[in-house]
């Protein structure tokens, strides 16, 4: 829309200085919202949102995550150097990870929202995304730049948070082999794969940098470790503090020499009957993390009641086992009933992603009774905890 004739930028300005609100100038200056703040971002003029002047937030997150030093920070600041990217145009981070799993726990200590961006045919990693501006500027304080991918730096951690900020990077972007001997990490930062390096063999780590070329002509830097005591030990870093109460594949071979380690990994699934790994349901037994037959339960996703989610998360809780067990009992017995009676103008307006696995034959059964009786599976989900019992 245009604007409207005799308006100029200064008086643009003095409006928004002045405290009114955009649904008051936008009738008065002829141009959007988004217009305004073209204006005022030309300019330089320092956005003040506690006034309400400045465009609202819709997406709630923790803007001082970045500023003080811990645990999960510090894992939080790895995972975003190696699957974390900055937006300057919008704002905004994300992190893109195929482990659902990570991206919560990470929405979960910035107290962000869960929210995804639109999956596509040539984008199919589940990726979260966080629109703050004061975390943007608190991560070019750190180093963490758009475009940092080639030129980032290894960011001044205290000595006593830099295994957690390892651990971060592993989690993020490393590699362990299957037998539990090596392990790499993959940069195009010269400058950080050089003190990654220096930080490994400070701690005793047999370690060495390769390169390769890739076909775009960039340099590609692999940081690696090698050898069974050395992968131990590195385990025994930076699992110290648990950061998320997950295992994920690099850190079961890379422990799995170790007595020690793997006993914390046994008492991580004491409430935990199986666990996903790389696709497959593993168990313990015996002492032993055994993979199970992978065809009697699949992984799906969709959308549930967030508010429902958390009342789940809260009995699971009380009752020593999982939210899918739950949601599991529940779906047999809106099955054995037969009959939903279910309107869909009250649909819950709170949902959000959720990704678990369930038994592939009650997961068709569901899928079959949502078909007949009209209505999505997570209708069917959210309506079967009609059932829920304690």
């Amino acid at each position: 829309m245009p604007r409207h004739k005799g308006i100029t930028d200064e008086d643009i300005i003095k409006m928004y200085k002045s405290g009114m609100p955009y649904k008051e100038m936008i009738p008065i200056i002829g141009l959007t919202d988004r217009g305004i703040r073209k204006v005022i971002y030309r300019h330089g003029v320092q956005i003040n949102r506690k006034q309400g002047s400045g465009q609202p937030r819709k997406h709630k997150v923790n803007e001082d995550f970045f500023k003080t030093w811990s645990h999960e920070m510090a894992w939080v600041l790895g995972m975003f150097i190696t699957d974390g990217t900055v937006s300057r145009k919008t704002n905004s981070i994300s992190f893109a990870q195929k482990d659902e799993k990570i991206l919560h726990i990470i929405a979960d200590y910035m107290n962000a929202d869960y929210v995804l961006t639109p999956l596509a045919p040539t984008k199919k990693t589940p990726s979260l995304v966080i629109n703050s501006k004061e975390i943007c500027n608190d991560l070019e304080k750190i180093g963490i730049k758009a475009n940092k991918s080639l030129t980032v730096p290894f960011p001044d951690v205290p000595e006593e948070f830099l295994p957690s900020f390892v651990r971060g990077v592993i989690d993020g972007d490393g590699w362990v082999d299957y037998e539990g001997y090596v392990m790499n990490i993959t940069t195009g930062s010269q400058l950080f794969a050089n003190q990654l390096e220096i930080i490994f063999k400070t701690w005793d780590l047999r370690s060495e940098i390769t390169t390769f070329i890739t076909q775009a002509n960039n340099t590609i830097y692999r940081v690696w470790i090698k050898g069974k005591r050395s992968l131990i030990f590195l385990a025994s870093l930076i699992y110290k503090h648990e950061i998320g109460k997950f295992i994920n594949y690099k850190r079961l071979n890379m422990s799995q020499h170790s007595n020690e380690q793997m006993s914390k990994l046994e008492q991580l699934l004491t409430h935990n009957e199986y666990i996903l790994l790389d696709n497959h349901l593993w168990k313990f037994e015996n002492g032993k993390l055994l993979k199970t037959n992978p065809t009697n339960r699949i992984s799906f996703r969709t959308t549930v009641s967030k508010t429902i989610l958390e009342k789940l998360k809260i009995l699971a809780k009380e009752k020593n086992t999982q939210v899918n067990h739950i949601i599991e009992n529940c779906l047999k017995a809106l099955l054995s009933s037969g009959n939903i009676n279910f309107n869909k103008k009250f649909r819950p307006n709170d949902r959000i992603h959720y990704k678990t696995t369930y038994d592939k034959e009650l997961l068709e059964s569901v899928r079959e009774f949502a078909y007949n009786h009209h209505v999505n599976v997570n209708d069917v989900i959210e309506h079967s905890f009609k059932f829920l019992k304690g």
